[in-house]
């Protein structure tokens, strides 16, 4: 009997889901925070260094720096600054939306300290007697701007100028300087020693009791008000040295996330229609339920107020791919169950109940690789490990406990009782009933495939392989991007296709010579420079003007000290190793300590491949790609789990006595697993190309990287993980059964 109000459950649940998502999702997308990469902006990573010898960086100086950084970012008129103290001695300041980036800069961390001098040049007063956003853009007496300023103490000032008016003329003159101090001028050993600005020299031939002062120079209205506001914002406690830089053209990043957007489209539309296509029923479930995990990951998002970066937008599209696989999990074990021949209603039951141990480990290792990301990444790449550890927690809420309901009002109506060509089962394919026991395996269409007989042949061609790979980063060596060599990258665009020649030509004008030109884009619109050294404040600042008025675009420019280099490489070498050794850890604990080194071997064997074709291919390596390596780490394991799961399921049906029986476990395991194998890593794949062909530009070596990681671990799980552990566990059951014949013999 059909149960009627199962199903109306069912749509009505739907419809209130659809209404909630329907009617607040604009809210929640015009209430995300967009990144610099998105928007437009910089990042700068300061060192801050103390302003007098033997003075040593605090907490509490550092604090107050950040709250100079503050006011002055204030000046700026930049909604939602992100200023951030790291580490012992470092402040990330992140300004997304900026209009002008040179200004900003300049502004940041200039040292605008007033003196007022006598001819003699010794500072009889300075900023610290100014009161506290007491100057203001004025005019003077003849129309001219300048700037008002408020002391502290008229006492002080009498005394000031009762002493220049005493040395006569021409001594009797109080001259006013004002030192920018550049301590921010990226990199430059002179930095910082920059001679003051003369402002003004006024013949006092009075003593003047007052508080209220007025400067008066060579000003424009915009200077003016400028000296003003840096007057205003106070002097920065410290020196500031700029060690990394990044900054985004407002249309590059406008550019960046309308790609991006429409490459996830295309992406989640294939998933889609991919599994309606192949689980029926089961697929459209599992349409609605990635479709509410991607309005709760942005939700969550919006609550943290998290900040969408690029890479974040791929992960999250990523995501839809990863967050699919427990569908697919839970599906092909449900048609299995129906194959026994057992009722829609005992297979969904079993099926769920036997899919949520591989779900969950699974979904455990990838979160170890998203957490460490986390942890030793930077920006960007916090963007993305932020997004994919959300997008984890989220998916496994929602397509575990969210199709579980779901399906489960369908199935529990009955109306699809006897209708197993709904869950993507044809009436052939299920056994007879009589005929099975709890031993009985489902035939596949794989099971006339040898998994384990040419594995000497996939060991021999990954262990060459490796040995080319080793050869070739030997010998070529892989084409590190600035992030890990120190300099500057300058990515400019075009309307039009580019031309190596054209761009050298263009800065040689700058009389900059690039180190190497690269075009990219569908057309060759998109043209990257790499510079050895950093390039100055003022080189970058013409750089930026010159671009945008020959091209239209204000080009990307990012820099990076030798310093903040060889941190990146030695936090991408350790977050490597600390999620490799996170996934030994928790592999051995849920199955075994060979199951743990033999998947470790496996992904460690995908990861170099990654390396090996980015050496081949020159492929510039940056922190992205970093990214893409750790997110293989974590996810090229979930097939590898799937067939050991499934692995230690057949062998608590069957004894294991010799290495026979250990490769007919695992060729089994393999070919009953291999549909979810492949299906779960092709839903992945359908987002990656999408990213890859309709994406940005910025993520496409990211997207790359992804792609043969994941072909490769496709391979490494059906060729080399099992099979590794066959070779190991035969060695320890050979010795075992050695031991016990041992055992056994009469003692003379």
């Amino acid at each position: 009997m059909v149960k009627r109000s199962r199903i109306i459950a069912f749509f009505l649940l739907l419809l209130l889901l659809g209404g909630t998502m329907g009617t607040t999702i604009q809210g929640i997308l015009n209430n995300i925070k967009l990144g610099l990469d998105l928007q437009g902006g910089f990042e700068i990573l300061y060192e801050v260094k103390p302003t007098k010898k033997g003075e040593k960086i605090d907490r509490e100086i550092l604090v107050s720096t950040v709250e100079a950084l503050n006011k002055r970012v204030n000046v700026l008129g930049v909604s939602e600054p992100n200023i951030q103290i790291e580490g012992k001695d470092r402040i990330r300041v992140q300004l997304a939306g900026v209009k002008d980036q040179n200004k900003a800069r300049e502004i940041l961390a200039t040292q605008a300290k007033l003196t007022f001098r006598d001819v003699n040049d010794n500072v009889l007063m300075d900023g610290s007697d100014l009161v506290e956003g007491g100057a203001k853009q004025t005019f003077d007496e003849n129309g001219k701007p300048s700037v008002a300023i408020k002391l502290k103490d008229a006492d002080k000032f009498k005394q000031v100028t009762e002493k220049v008016s005493k040395m006569g003329p021409p001594n009797n003159l109080l001259v006013i300087w004002l030192d920018f101090k550049e301590g921010v001028d990226s990199y430059q050993k002179e930095a910082g020693k920059a001679k003051p600005k003369f402002i003004s020299a006024a013949a006092v031939n009075q003593v003047f009791d007052q508080t209220d002062v007025s400067i008066v120079g060579n000003f424009t209205v915009e200077e003016a008000k400028e000296l003003a506001n840096l007057l205003n914002a106070g002097a920065l406690p410290v020196e500031l040295k700029e060690i990394y830089s990044t900054s985004i053209g407002a249309q590059f990043g406008e550019n960046a996330l309308q790609k991006t957007v429409f490459a996830g489209i295309i992406g989640i539309a294939a998933i889609f229609l991919f599994m309606i296509f192949f689980y029926r029923l089961p697929g459209i479930v599992a349409v609605i339920t990635l479709s509410v995990y991607i309005y709760l990951t942005l939700l969550t998002f919006d609550w943290m107020n998290g900040v969408l970066t690029l890479p974040g937008i791929a992960a999250l599209i990523l995501g839809v791919g990863m967050a699919v696989d427990a569908n697919i999990i839970t599906y092909e074990r449900i048609k299995e169950e129906i194959k026994l021949g057992k009722s829609i209603m005992s297979a969904y039951r079993t099926g769920n109940k036997g899919s949520f141990a591989t779900i969950f480990d699974a979904n455990i290792t990838t979160l170890i690789a998203g957490v460490v990301l986390f942890i030793y990444g930077t920006s960007s790449v916090k963007g993305f490990a932020t997004t994919l550890i959300i997008s984890i927690l989220v998916s496994f809420i929602t397509n575990v406990y969210g199709t579980r309901l779901l399906l489960g009002l369908l199935v529990q109506s009955r109306a699809f009782n006897k209708k197993p060509g709904y869950f993507g089962v044809k009436e052939t394919e299920i056994l007879n009933i009589a005929e099975t026991n709890e031993h009985t395996e489902v035939p596949t269409k794989f099971d006339r495939l040898d998994f384990m007989k040419p594995s000497k042949k996939f060991f021999t061609l990954s262990i060459a392989l490796t040995l080319a790979g080793i050869i070739m980063l030997l010998t070529m060596k892989l084409n590190l991007g600035i992030d890990f060599t120190s300099g500057t990258r300058v990515e400019v665009m075009s309307h039009s296709p580019l031309k190596v020649q054209q761009l050298e030509d263009e800065f040689k004008k700058l009389n900059l010579q690039p180190k190497d030109i690269v075009l990219s884009g569908n057309n060759q619109e998109v043209g990257v420079a790499r510079f050895i050294g950093v390039l100055s404040k003022k080189e970058i600042s013409e750089l930026k003007s010159h671009f945008k008025q020959e091209y239209g675009f204000e080009p990307n420019v990012s820099t990076v000290s030798p310093t903040v280099g060889k941190e990146l490489a030695r936090n991408a070498l350790i977050a490597v190793l600390i999620s490799s050794l996170g996934i030994i850890i928790y592999v051995t604990i849920r199955f075994e300590m060979y199951m743990a080194l033999a998947a470790i071997v496996a992904l460690l064997h995908d990861a170099f491949i990654i390396i090996t074709f980015f050496s081949l291919t020159r492929l510039e390596v940056d922190l992205t790609f970093i990214a893409a390596v750790l997110t293989i780490v974590g996810y090229s394991v979930n097939d590898t789990i799937v067939t050991f799961d499934r692995i230690r399921d057949l062998m608590k049906k069957r004894k294991v006595k010799t290495v026979d029986d250990l490769k007919y476990i695992v060729n089994r395991a393999i070919q009953q697993t291999l549909t979810r194998s492949v299906n779960t890593v092709l839903m992945v794949i359908f987002t990656v190309m999408a990213l890859l062909i309709f994406g940005s530009e910025a993520i496409r070596n990211f997207s790359l990287a992804l792609l043969v990681g994941l072909m490769f671990g496709v391979y490494s799980s059906l060729f080399i993980a099992a099979q590794l552990w066959v070779v190991w566990k035969g060695k320890q059951l050979k010795k075992g059964k050695k031991q016990t014949e041992s055992d056994l013999e009469p003692q003379v």
